[in-house]
């Protein structure tokens, strides 16, 4: 099909939410029989749906490609906007509800680990005490799937680490401080009967860590070559924090793992794990207060990243 040059000429007047909810759809799934039931829709309608939305933008917005479709690039932009459209309507749809003072609503938020446990979870204490009102649903994961989120409008916003240059066009990033890691073994682990401990001796044991392109990984390779040491033995990478901490519990490995958490999981005499006592100088990539791009956040929202760091929010 040869698809007329796209411009911006003409009127988009006719166009309904359900053509922008279908065209969103589209975009996610690329196929009309799943655009149709995530409507929750008949695929009829939706192919009805779709007709008049050509009709009305005057230039065709998809292509067959196999068993599924491809959006052309007018249906690319009229999606991209539909999916914005759609999460400002829910955003506002929430703030109407939640009143302008914010003390009910339910807060979408998302942190990686070490600044979950020190900075989201104190606030998010602070807030449940004062303000029953307001509920949550918290995200722990890695910054790429949470700037994803927060894209796809799940997330209302993130603490963590804006990696990719690119997502600067659709997201704000304002920083909140470092993360410094830790080194952390199970108690009783033969390196805490040193009397001196040299980083070289660390290198004696497997060390457990993500993939190798992964911010942790790539932070810690780079500080032990500064120190002039090797990349660590690694016999399992995962970036599950569960794995690592029952893998450390049964064998000698050493774990990287942020200072928060490690403060969290190796401080008390009753843990099964510890600190080890040897400073590295390894330091993470500041994190911060990732948004989307001109978004107002809810209120309830608004509030609690206020408690996570004071003049983090202007609006």
């Amino acid at each position: 099909m040869n698809e007329r040059p796209f411009t911006t000429e003409g009127s988009l007047r006719g166009l309904k939410l359900s053509h922008l909810r279908l065209m969103a759809e589209l975009r996610l799934t690329g196929q009309l029989g799943l655009a149709a039931d995530g409507l929750g829709i008949a695929q009829p309608a939706a192919s009805r749906l779709l007709a008049e939305v050509e009709r009305i933008v005057g230039h065709p917005v998809h292509s067959r490609d196999g068993r599924g479709l491809r959006l052309t690039e007018a249906g690319e932009a009229l999606a991209r906007r539909a999916a914005r459209i759609e999460m400002e309507l829910s955003d506002a749809a929430r703030e109407i509800a939640e009143g302008a003072t914010g003390a009910e609503g339910h807060v979408r938020l998302g942190a990686v680990t070490g600044p979950a446990l020190d900075r989201v979870l104190p606030a998010v204490q602070r807030i449940r005490e004062r303000l029953p009102g307001i509920t949550f649903e918290i995200t722990v994961s890695t910054s790429p799937p949470l700037c994803d989120l927060l894209l796809s409008g799940r997330l209302d916003f993130a603490i963590g680490r804006l990696l990719d240059p690119g997502l600067r066009r659709n997201l704000t990033f304002r920083t909140i401080g470092e993360e410094p890691l830790a080194l952390i073994v199970r108690r009783g682990h033969p390196l805490l009967n040193r009397a001196r401990l040299e980083p070289a001796d660390a290198m004696e044991y497997e060390w457990v860590m993500p993939e190798d392109d992964t911010l942790i990984s790539r932070t810690v390779t780079d500080r032990l070559a500064a120190l002039g040491l090797p990349p660590p033995e690694r016999r399992v990478a995962t970036a599950s924090f569960l794995f690592t901490l029952a893998l450390l519990k049964n064998t000698d490995a050493i774990a990287p793992l942020a200072q928060p958490v490690v403060e969290s999981f190796a401080s008390g005499p009753d843990m099964p794990f510890v600190e080890l006592p040897l400073d590295l100088g390894m330091r993470v990539a500041p994190f911060g207060l990732i948004r989307r791009r001109n978004a107002a956040l809810p209120p309830a929202a608004r509030r609690v990243a206020r408690e996570i760091g004071p003049g983090l929010v202007d609006d």
